[in-house]
């Protein structure tokens, strides 16, 4: 549901494995690949390509009973899916969130609390090359909450390449992975690719700066964001402020990254879509009130991405300091 990057990464992989899948996505991309097929490519040198006779794609959710759904529309989206979902499914289906953020589950579980919605995430980058085509640029493994209908496919999933590391916990890693994903705006604001932005000292302070107030912010309420990097989540901050030199050689791992990586919010600049920043940034911002404090850097990064369709032009590091007050 939401054949998407992400969603036409997995389903893909998972297709040529063999499982019957259904794509669900918008006509833009729909039309795509019905004449394009989908290929699938990654920084490993992997590639496989699905014509489109091999693609099962719909506008709309067809009245089937699946084994599994993986839910990969936006968070915007969320509520609107969810229903869609509800309305032509089982109910009791088994839904896997594999979206951004902390809270689409439970957004998904108040739209269509007749489906069993699990939390996931996905750790690697997934961007669209052309139409009908999209890379992986980045590693690492997929998670979910451990449930028994997941490890009923973990053979599956690692057999198409997927392999899914089921947990009882999954709030560590949601926030383990947010914290990870507030680079997506900094990122989207550079214009720059994924790798030549992390680069950049001062691209690398302001990134320092919004993960330094997320984690003050989640030890007030008391989380322990899970180690998803290299280095602990709180040592992340101090290794994005070295030297370029020498981050270059601590953070090797971390900039195995495809020249053609770049975060999905760049893309929807790009393309003047709406973001996820409420999702990534305004997940703190949020967490912060809850705790009784606030996280004004966050909230300026918001408003700021918020802001790009009136002042479309790309940020320098040392701009995005000065517009967070750091420089």
């Amino acid at each position: 549901m939401g054949a998407g990057s992400v969603g036409c990464w997995v389903g893909g992989w998972l297709a040529a494995a063999g499982v019957p899948v259904d794509f669900v996505g918008r006509a833009r991309v729909v039309d795509a690949l019905r004449l394009r097929g989908l290929t699938l490519t990654d920084l490993d040198g992997r590639s496989q390509r699905l014509e489109p006779a091999q693609l099962q794609l719909h506008v709309q959710v067809p009245r089937v009973r699946p084994a599994l759904v993986l839910m990969c529309v936006k968070n915007r989206a969320t509520p609107q899916a969810a229903r869609e979902l509800a309305a032509a499914l089982p109910g009791g289906t088994v839904v896997l969130s594999l979206q951004n953020g902390i809270s689409a589950p439970g957004v998904a579980a108040r739209a269509a609390p007749g489906l069993e919605w699990l939390p996931g995430m996905v750790p690697f980058n997934v961007a669209e090359i052309a139409p009908g085509h999209v890379h992986r640029g980045s590693s690492g493994q997929m998670a979910a909450r451990d449930h028994a209908t997941l490890r009923q496919w973990a053979d599956t999933f690692a057999t198409a390449g997927l392999p899914l590391a089921l947990q009882a916990d999954m709030r560590p890693v949601q926030w383990g992975k947010l914290l990870l994903n507030l680079n997506n705006p900094v990122n989207a604001l550079s214009c720059l690719p994924l790798r030549e932005q992390l680069l950049d000292a001062a691209l690398r302070r302001v990134l320092a700066a919004l993960q330094q107030e997320a984690l003050i912010v989640m030890r007030a309420a008391g989380i322990e964001p899970a180690r998803l990097a290299a280095v602990p989540p709180a040592w992340m901050p101090a290794l994005l402020r070295l030297p370029t030199a020498l981050f270059r050689v601590l953070a090797a791992g971390a900039l195995r990254i495809d020249e053609r990586a770049r975060s999905s919010m760049a893309d929807d600049l790009a393309f003047g879509r709406p973001t996820e920043i409420d999702a990534l940034c305004g997940e703190v911002v949020r967490l912060a009130a809850v705790v009784g404090g606030s996280a004004p850097l966050n909230a300026r990064m918001a408003q700021l991405v918020e802001g790009w369709a009136q002042d479309p032009r790309p940020r320098s590091g040392h701009q995005l300091l000065a517009a967070l007050g750091l420089d």
